[in-house]
């Protein structure tokens, strides 16, 4: 921890929220002649790598700045009041449950700014793709800073429509289609969900989440909790996206362009198992109770479903797309993550939040190779890219065919990996519920999503077999560029990081456990 004033650290804080905004109004702009470089195009794209580039900065040192000896207490907080009239407040902090996933936001859209500046997809005006990013990104980030309930929502809804508009303007094949099923799913979600906030922040006076965690329920009904988890619930799972609600998930990832797969499926999925920890655990824990063993059967059925679904597309004739593929992917990796939430106890919120992290990292960079590979052979077709000898991306591009490797054995839940202890956590978890919860249930779910890593497992192998291996010298026309330097430095902090977490998951676990149990003891630990 360095030695940062209070004042400086809600500085920052605000900053990283208000600063992606400002940015989004200059990207508009005309550029300075001094600062237009070769063209206007490369000028802006240049002014979306330093605005990202100077939030993530800021975001380091207020994880620098943040008190690690205190992280289940919110820092670098702002209160201000706003609409006095309906107790609304300007109210910003972070704790040890959200900086993780303010970090990793930020840097994943610096990240995806740096392969933008090389890699632009085809579309409109680039001046416009920068604005939409920056808009995002403030969206995404207010979402994991604001402790407000219907700041939160706003923030929820502020990322639609650019990424609605990534998708349709700058998309492939069936973008329009995609762009209108991801946003009507998302607002019909958004809408049920509202009702739901209004329903906690009018029966109990306050819209303040810290309060409202503090109170853990208790001036609210049985009844007003169902409903509200029915409500909030619906909304977040649309987001997450939950099995039944993810159908929107896969169309949208084959359709937007490399760096909006990357955000979706890095940032954006985040944001509904997020609600479910800072909203529904703590302030309606009695409802929460009543559906967790529902919540637990949707995540497992998830777990299975979205694995089958990969191993249908990466079968030979199969004709799935990789992108689709590693689509379906998340959505069983995002039900380890909710059967986590589901147990109610500190292993298995503690594993959800670190899968959000390692499913972030890992299949942030799962999209980026997809990305690169579909440039290089103009397709994402499993069966077209194997061909009748395989890939053989080990002796094409080495390189690329190692980091492909890489992801695959992450995303696989491999012993030393980021992606291992999430699952094992959420696993642990559901195998000793939280008290009151039925063990007959929650043992077979266990069951069930631990025979969903072995299916996991067998789609990914097969992945990395027919892409990576198979003998260059059998078509030697073709010539695959390897890992260019745009790329290597868009890549390599997210297997840096992803080797951390694995081998030293104490970092994580350090900041997110002590937050966890005060959260479920209702903020009186």
């Amino acid at each position: 921890m360095i030695d940062i004033s209070p004042s400086v650290m809600q500085f920052l804080l605000a900053f990283i929220v208000a600063a992606p905004l400002l940015g989004a109004v200059a990207a508009l702009l005309p550029a300075p002649p001094g600062l237009k470089g070769r063209s206007p195009e490369q000028a802006v794209l240049r002014h979306g790598v330093t605005v990202t580039g100077v939030i993530l900065a800021a975001a380091i040192a207020l994880t620098a700045g943040f008190d690690h000896d205190a992280p289940s207490r919110f820092q670098a907080t702002t209160d201000i009041s706003w609409i006095q009239a309906l107790n609304i407040r300007i109210h910003l902090g972070v704790d040890g449950i959200s900086l993780p996933l303010l970090l990793m936001t930020a840097l994943l859209f610096f990240l995806c700014a740096v392969y933008s500046y090389h890699k632009l997809p085809d579309g409109p005006s680039p001046k416009a793709f920068v604005a939409l990013l920056l808009v995002l990104e403030s969206g995404t980030l207010a979402t994991f800073a604001v402790l407000d309930l219907l700041l939160f929502f706003l923030a929820f809804e502020m990322v639609l429509i650019p990424m609605y508009f990534l998708i349709a303007r700058w998309g492939g094949a069936q973008r329009q289609a995609a762009a209108w099923k991801f946003i009507l799913y998302t607002l019909l979600g958004s809408v049920v969900m509202l009702l739901g906030l209004l329903l906690i922040g009018l029966n109990s006076g306050t819209f303040d989440m810290v309060a409202l965690a503090s109170d853990n329920g208790r001036e609210l009904t049985h009844t007003t909790q169902l409903l509200a988890v029915l409500a909030i619930g619906i909304g977040l799972a649309v987001k997450t996206p939950m099995w039944p609600l993810h159908s929107w998930l896969p169309d949208a990832h084959t359709a937007a362009p490399t760096v909006g797969s990357v955000l979706l499926a890095g940032v954006m999925l985040k944001m509904g198992t997020y609600g479910f920890v800072r909203i529904l655990l703590p302030v309606t824990p009695d409802g929460m109770h009543t559906f967790a063993p529902y919540l637990g059967a949707f995540a497992v059925v998830g777990i299975v479903y979205g694995s089958l679904a990969c191993l249908a597309l990466a079968r030979k004739g199969g004709k799935g797309d990789l992108k689709r593929l590693i689509a379906y992917s998340s959505v069983g990796h995002m039900g380890f993550v909710l059967l986590g939430i589901a147990s109610m106890t500190p292993t298995g919120v503690n594993g959800a939040l670190f899968a959000n992290i390692a499913h972030g990292l890992i299949t942030g960079l799962l999209f980026f190779l997809v990305g690169a590979l579909k440039d290089r052979y103009g397709t994402a077709d499993l069966d077209t890219l194997a061909g009748a000898t395989g890939a053989a991306l080990y002796g094409r591009a080495p390189r690329l065919g190692a980091l492909l490797a890489f992801a695959a054995v992450a995303s696989l839940g491999l012993p030393g990996l980021a992606g291992f202890w999430g699952e094992m956590l959420a696993l642990f978890g559901a195998f000793d519920p939280a008290e009151g919860l039925s063990r007959p249930a929650f043992l077979t779910y266990t069951a069930v999503g631990a025979f969903g890593t072995l299916l996991t497992a067998a789609y990914l192998l097969i992945v990395v077999r027919r892409v990576c291996m198979g003998d260059p010298k059998a078509e030697p026309g073709i010539t695959v560029a390897d890992v260019q330097r745009h790329e290597f430095a868009a890549w390599t902090p997210l297997v840096a990081l992803t080797v951390l977490a694995g081998l030293w998951p104490a970092v994580l676990l350090g900041l997110t456990d002590p937050a966890v149990q005060k959260l479920l003891a209702g903020g009186n630990s």
